[in-house]
């Protein structure tokens, strides 16, 4: 018997390949699929994450050596959306898909987060993990799937590390917690939180709320992690079920304790001393660290130092200078600085600083400062968006730049980097729920932050300056945001939480805590956490200490600028609406354009028309008052709709034997008979009139086919009846 085409193909897969599958059910009862062993088996792990219609397809490839004189994991994570998910063409001119936008950028980072600090501190091996949306729905959201995916492929990979994670998204609407909302769902919602952790600890927090509570904010962390253990485990299942709870063997780096044990030993009472110093210049304190380095290595001739493996005394000795620096933290109270664990840094603010902005601030924090500008536009500003999953537009942007000359590094600038995009997109978060919304603002909003010094915590100095420059603006927030980042040493039982951390201790320590928000409540907030086993009872302590410096930084924002000014700046564009009927729309614009653009040109405005709930939407934009009214008086001339018994100056516009045509209104002309002249009867029209005179008349009827009867005698004394 012969088999069918399809059976054989079933069969042979079947025997060539191994797939397994593993499914995860929400609280909510939707399903989450993992299945490996059918795509991409040349990878060294690969799995199609499904949920819905929404499908990932996650790999990842390490390369079984490390390179030469790499002292560190070098990871590569990129999220990718192609338009064929959602049955759509990438726009442009070559309609395929180009650089990453920055949605994709946001989502690689999320999960280059949470998986860097899993990976061995020995191993070095180039490192790539790809994460492709292939398949869209619109109610899935697949940004809270990229975790679970990126993590899946590794576990099915024989790549060392410590996982399994996973990543999901928390938000809480009408009250109620909701894991992996849906679009529309999202929209509802005051709190949205994306959460990564392992099965025991808490990774990664990213996300924005509505003022919410520090209280609120960990319940909504804590609901994540049950459904994160969860996807954790079946992980652990689809691993073993794999073969691959062994991982590869490697040996990436040549150690030389008796040189690690030298190098401890002969510098740690040196280091610390330095760090005890307590600088608050770090170039001196870099420079007097450097300098122990120096004496240590000052030892040795020439000869033996070319025997020394410079890359082992540089890795060494940034251990010791680690180990001394949070030992001063956890023994005596210490900061490199000389601040106390929860002081914040000398504040000084300047708003007004950039005369031709639209809106300007100055915010330096220690040795971090933002220079930061408000630009006013119109809708024709607005960013238009068109991602795979997202089309329509931003009146709203944040754009973080972060020089090398703001850390002193001699170095060229090769564009926008993921940290910046990433950096500007929390400022973003902290300060949009406090704009003004609908009519109360109808700009297009652009800040830019340009950081011109940075020792830690330059994303919240730029919403501190953000809120400076947008009330120097006159834009009317809501209220002010500040931001602050806080930090944790941890050892053993010990632990200290700092407030406003340095750059330093952001390196040497175990916890990178950005809150950003209001008098009220957290706006934003971003949490990277580099070791395990961290209680919820340091997290709240971090939250209630980085509450009490987000206000006394407030207290200094509002000491500058206490509420937005009253007025726009005089060169900053003034903008009013108004609503035209529907059938005039065509008329203002005129035959390709002519009417519209001559007015713009003639009054020196812009003016932008869109038919909104069957209406016309009219807003005319310009620096000057005076071009305002003049267009506003050309718009609702064009769009006026002639009343009976009005009186309208009108021009004459032709002479013929009956009567005269007068425009009483741009594009609108009546017949002023000649019976309607005078009260005395006349022969011939241009016995009062000629063309381009400018007279009085009143419209005095329309007729069924819309014709307009105009009369001036009615507006003449009528003389008197001669006697008999």
């Amino acid at each position: 018997m012969q088999l069918h085409k399809k059976e054989i193909s079933k069969s042979f897969r079947q025997k060539e390949m191994k797939i397994v599958t593993k499914e995860i059910t929400l609280a909510d009862g939707r399903v989450i699929t993992i299945e490996t062993g059918k795509l991409a088996k040349q990878a060294d792990g690969a799995v199609v994450v499904k949920m819905g219609d929404t499908m990932l397809l996650a790999t990842v490839v390490s390369a079984k050596q490390a390179k030469e004189n790499v002292d560190f994991m070098p990871l590569s994570v990129d999220y990718k959306e192609n338009y064929s998910a959602a049955g759509r063409f990438p726009g442009g001119f070559l309609r395929r898909e180009g650089r990453p936008q920055d949605s994709e950028i946001l989502v690689s980072r999320l999960i280059d987060r949470a998986l860097r600090p899993l990976f061995p501190a020995d191993y070095h091996a180039d490192t790539f993990v790809t994460v492709s949306l292939i398949s869209a729905d619109k109610n899935t959201m697949p940004d809270a799937l990229a975790g679970l995916a990126a993590s899946a492929a590794l576990a099915v990979s024989d790549i060392p590390f410590k996982g399994p994670i996973s990543e999901c998204r928390a938000a809480r609407v009408e009250g109620k917690f909701i894991i992996n909302p849906t679009y529309a769902e999202l929209a509802l919602a005051d709190i949205d939180i994306m959460v990564a952790a392992t099965i025991d600890n808490i990774l990664m927090v990213e996300g924005e709320m509505k003022e919410v509570s520090e209280a609120e904010m960990l319940e909504a962390i804590k609901l994540a992690h049950e459904t994160i253990k969860i996807q954790c485990q079946a992980q652990i299942e689809l691993m073993q079920e794999v073969g691959k709870t062994e991982k590869r063997k490697y040996s990436h780096e040549n150690n030389d304790e008796a040189l690690r044990e030298k190098i401890q030993k002969e510098t740690y009472d040196k280091v610390y001393a330095v760090a005890r110093k307590c600088q608050a210049d770090k170039h001196a304190r870099h420079d007097d660290f450097e300098a122990v380095k120096e004496e240590f290595l000052a030892q040795y001739s020439d000869e033996e130092l070319a025997e020394i493996d410079m890359t082992l005394v540089g890795v060494y000795y940034h251990d010791v200078e680690k180990d001394a620096v949070r030992n001063l933290i956890l023994n005596e109270g210490l900061r490199l600085d000389g601040r106390k664990t929860d002081e914040i840094r000398p504040i000084w603010c300047e708003i007004d600083y950039l005369p031709t902005a639209h809106g300007s601030a100055v915010f330096t924090r220690g040795e971090t400062q933002s220079l930061t500008s408000v630009t006013l536009g119109t809708k024709l500003d607005n960013k238009l968006i068109d991602e795979v999953m997202r089309q329509g537009k931003d009146n709203f942007l944040l754009h973080y730049n972060f020089p090398p000359f703001s850390t002193g590094d001699a170095r060229p600038s090769r564009g926008t980097s993921r940290r910046e995009v990433g950096h500007g997109n929390l400022a973003l978060r902290a300060l949009k729920g406090m704009l003004p919304s609908g009519d109360d603002n109808p700009y297009s909003i652009r800040i830019v932050s340009d950081i011109l010094e940075s020792n830690g915590s330059s994303s919240m100095a730029t919403v501190c300056a953000g809120t400076l420059a947008l009330m120097d603006a006159g834009i009317k927030i809501k209220k002010p945001v500040s931001g602050i980042a806080m930090g944790l040493i941890t050892k053993g039982d010990k632990f200290a939480v700092l407030s406003d951390i340095l750059g330093d201790e952001d390196h040497l320590g175990d916890m990178d805590f950005k809150v950003t928000g209001t008098r009220d409540g957290i706006t934003a907030t971003q949490m990277d956490i580099k070791v395990d086993g961290l209680p919820y009872e340091v997290l709240a302590q971090a939250l209630e200490q980085a509450k009490a410096g987000r206000l006394h930084i407030l207290k200094k924002i509002t000491d500058t600028i206490s509420e937005p000014k009253a007025d726009f700046k005089e060169h900053a564009p003034r903008v009013v609406k108004l609503t035209i009927p529907k059938d005039c729309i065509g008329a203002l614009i005129g035959p390709g354009g002519k009417i519209i653009q001559e007015i713009q040109a003639s009054t020196g405005t812009t003016i932008i028309i869109e038919e909104v709930d069957n209406q016309g939407r009219v807003e005319v934009v310009a620096t000057s008052k005076d071009a305002i009214d003049a267009a506003l008086a050309r718009i609702k001339g064009i769009v006026a709709v002639p009343d009976i018994g009005e009186v309208y100056k009108g021009k004459v516009k032709a002479i013929v034997a009956f009567g005269a045509f007068v425009e009483i209104l741009p594009g609108k002309e009546g017949l002023l008979h000649i019976s309607e002249i005078e009260w005395r009867r006349l022969d011939k029209v241009d016995e009062v009139l000629k063309e381009g005179d400018e007279i009085e008349v009143k419209l005095i009827d329309i007729d069924k086919a819309g014709k307009l009867k105009l009369s001036r005698k009615v507006l003449l004394p009528r003389p008197p009846k001669k006697q008999d």
